[in-house]
């Protein structure tokens, strides 16, 4: 600091974290009024001041107009929006340390900085955490969250299976070599390969995957679902293998590990798993897992309580990559995702940043540590390890396996209630796993009101109380309300207790919800 009133301005900053924190979360409002939505809106600077405001009238406009414009997202246990996980304390201290010391981790420079090194050690870890070794997965790299992963698993998957077909047409021809996709391109590639068609085939694919699959240019109508007629979520094997043998042409396979609206799993053991790979190296298609929050399910126990969900993470070693988000269920703060290959090659002909030699690590001590520019996306990163690092050695496997277990309770608890409902109907209508609820449930919860004209309005109706938030989203055509339990703070009776009061008080309200 150069001026004693950046000092103060700072001290002012933290007062203002400080107090926040020491309110209770689960009685604060989660939404801001739209008062002080337009107030902060009309204090927004119009123009690029002539002369700067200076930093004691920045630090009051933050402190008095925004803050009280923003939402409470990370900070209340009641917030079930999308899936969105709130800051370990441990994290947060990490986070304060991130932009002090503001490092560009990029290149591995252990000799400046510990920075790479830590990384790594975090990486390790969170794979400790998820029980897969490290020495299996050596491709591995934070990233902005799981879109940026699903673009580096299938920018991974495209270079896998056309080089793939490359070789195998050289064993056939006496052509000589041909660069991969990531040197000469994807068009010079497949001719190379004789592909004329690059297919994506899953089951019920996060949106996000179409936007990764025009980012490296696959194009988002090159998906094509291979699910069961009795389940779309499910694969049906016999269809897969119709798929992978179609001519001419090169095939990633997608697993969801946890859909987005349900929280239901794609596949429930190790054979499942072993049956699609099987098939995979039997045509040379590439299995990418997307995990965002799925992934998590693998520190909870075996037991009878959790095994049903357990079971959709069996197996996940036998894929070539996968997709996390340590945003979510890990609770650190935003942007933090992460990617795992068993393939560090391929990570690296793809990401290779080539022919700048001010970015060369230089390092006189070559250990197996990878610089991250040549592994992932970015060429400039965040120290997002940092607080993955804090939050793993503060709390390890059985602080996180206690937050997740306090999150299910809480969402079966929250089904349970709806089964028994008279106004409200549990998604998806499936006899079986109605039946089976305490069993099935994960994290997420969908329902929808048995009157048709309230769903347009429930989501509102739910979130306008302040007290919880949910979202909304669409089953079979039709509106639906969806909760993801993600916060570390969870309490499964004031939290239960809270969500029913808030559904208790709408069905007061006139009667509106009731059939």
């Amino acid at each position: 600091m150069e001026h004693s009133s950046d000092v103060a301005c700072l001290s002012q900053s933290q007062y203002h974290v400080q107090k926040i924190l020491a309110e209770d979360a689960a009685k604060q409002t989660i939404l801001p009024s739209l008062s002080n939505i337009q107030k902060a809106i009309s204090s927004l600077a119009p123009n690029l001041p002539s002369e700067g405001y200076g930093i004691q009238r920045t630090t009051s406009h933050i402190l008095e107009d925004i803050t009280p414009a923003l939402n409470r997202q990370a900070l209340s246990p009641n917030y079930y929006g999308f899936v969105t996980g709130g800051v370990t304390p441990a994290a947060r201290i990490a986070e304060e340390i991130v932009s002090l010391y503001d490092q560009n981790v990029v290149v591995h420079l252990p000799e400046t900085t510990i920075a790479t090194t830590l990384e790594d050690r975090a990486l390790k870890l969170l794979l400790e955490l998820l029980e897969f070794d490290a020495e299996v997965w050596p491709g591995r790299t934070f990233t902005t969250g799981a879109t940026a992963s699903n673009i580096m698993g299938l920018a991974c998957g495209r270079e896998y299976v056309i080089n793939h077909a490359i070789r195998k047409r050289q064993q056939q021809t006496t052509s000589k070599e041909v660069e991969t996709v990531g040197n000469v391109g994807l068009l010079a590639a497949c001719r190379a390969a004789d592909v004329t068609d690059v297919q994506i085939l899953t089951t019920m694919p996060h949106s996000s995957l179409k936007k990764a699959s025009s980012v490296v240019g696959l194009g988002r109508s090159c998906f094509e679902r291979v699910s069961r007629s009795d389940d779309e979520l499910k694969f049906d094997l016999k269809l897969l293998e119709e798929r992978l043998k179609r001519p001419h042409t090169a095939s990633i396979v997608v697993i969801s590990c946890a859909e987005v609206n349900t929280g239901m799993f794609a596949t429930h053991s190790e054979k499942e798993l072993r049956s699609i790979r099987l098939l995979c190296d039997k045509y040379g298609a590439w299995i990418h897992i997307d995990a965002a929050f799925g992934l998590f399910a693998r520190i909870l126990e075996n037991s009878n309580e959790f095994r049903y969900v357990r079971g959709g993470v069996e197996g996940l070693e036998l894929a070539d990559s996968i997709t996390g988000d340590a945003h979510k269920l890990l609770n650190v703060p935003y942007d933090c995702g992460f990617f795992f290959s068993r393939h560090e090659g391929i990570a690296q002909e793809v990401f290779q940043n080539p022919n700048a030699a001010y970015l060369s690590s230089g390092n006189s001590t070559p250990d197996s540590i990878p610089s991250p520019l040549n592994v992932g996306l970015e060429n400039s990163r965040r120290f997002r390890a940092l607080p993955v690092y804090a939050t793993l050695v503060s709390y390890s496997r059985n602080g996180h396996r206690d937050m997740l277990q306090r999150q299910i309770r809480l969402a079966r608890r929250i089904a349970g209630y709806f089964t028994q409902h008279q106004a409200f109907d549990l998604l998806p209508q499936n006899g079986d796993e109605k039946a089976n609820i305490n069993e099935r449930t994960y994290i997420i919860v969908l329902f929808r009101a048995k009157a048709d004209p309230v769903n347009a309005t429930l989501v509102q109706r739910l979130n306008a109380s302040s007290r919880i938030y949910v979202t909304g989203t669409a089953w079979d055509g039709r509106p639906a309300c969806r909760i993801a339990v993600a916060n570390w703070q969870v309490d499964v009776e004031r939290d239960f207790a809270i969500f029913r009061s808030v559904v208790d008080e709408i069905l007061e309200d006139k009667g509106q919800v009731e059939p």
